[in-house]
């Protein structure tokens, strides 16, 4: 029986690395002296845009650092979940620090969800942990950093989507492949069970 463990690995690195690198790259590319800017993908429906606030890092530490790679000024940045959700209370309190423990103890379970054999020997299963783990992680680094987080794919072709990044995308991506063995391939190995009892009894 096949592992997986390494693909699932291999994802979640990936997935951390393609997210940070195009988030620096992206701030970076479009700084333009704090005041941010526009790339235009598709006309009227799809671009990529990078905010920044009027604020000027001040701080010398090693998050300050990371912080200003792209710049001296504070991007614009997402303190809810997943494209903008919950990101104040009722009360108008900054939810970020509530997410990121979330994503603290999400990272955690996954990871030692990923080592049990069932998943590890299953495809789909290790490709969606995958996933999920590398967006997850993403978006931590950015609360953990910059207090929110990062987003830069804005899509408006026919409504106002909320603008998002390619951890999301980890996420939305490893979330249907989860719903695609849920129903799809769990069912099948389900229904090919009875076969192969019966074929062993002949």
């Amino acid at each position: 029986m096949k592992n997986y463990h390494w693909l699932f690995w291999a994802l979640a690195i990936t997935g951390l690395v393609l997210d940070q690198s195009s988030k620096y790259g992206v701030f970076g590319h479009l700084y333009n002296q704090g005041r941010g800017g526009d790339i235009v993908i598709l006309d009227g429906a799809f671009d990529i845009i990078a905010r920044y606030t009027p604020d000027i890092e001040k701080g010398d530490g090693v998050l300050a650092r990371l912080r200003t790679v792209s710049g001296k000024h504070i991007p614009v940045v997402n303190h809810g979940a997943l494209f903008g959700i919950g990101g104040r209370d009722d009360e108008g309190r900054d939810l970020n620090r509530f997410f990121a423990l979330v994503s603290v103890l999400a990272a955690m379970l996954i990871i030692s969800f990923s080592s049990r054999p069932v998943i590890r020997h299953d495809l789909f299963l290790s490709i969606a942990l995958g996933l999920i783990l590398g967006g997850t992680l993403g978006n931590l680094y950015d609360r953990v950093v910059f207090d929110g987080v990062r987003d830069f794919l804005y899509w408006h072709g026919g409504f106002e989507w909320p603008v998002f990044n390619l951890a999301d995308c980890c996420l939305v991506g490893g979330a249907g492949t989860l719903l695609l063995h849920a129903f799809f391939i769990a069912e099948q190995e389900k229904q090919g069970e009875p076969q192969q009892q019966e074929a062993v009894r002949v």
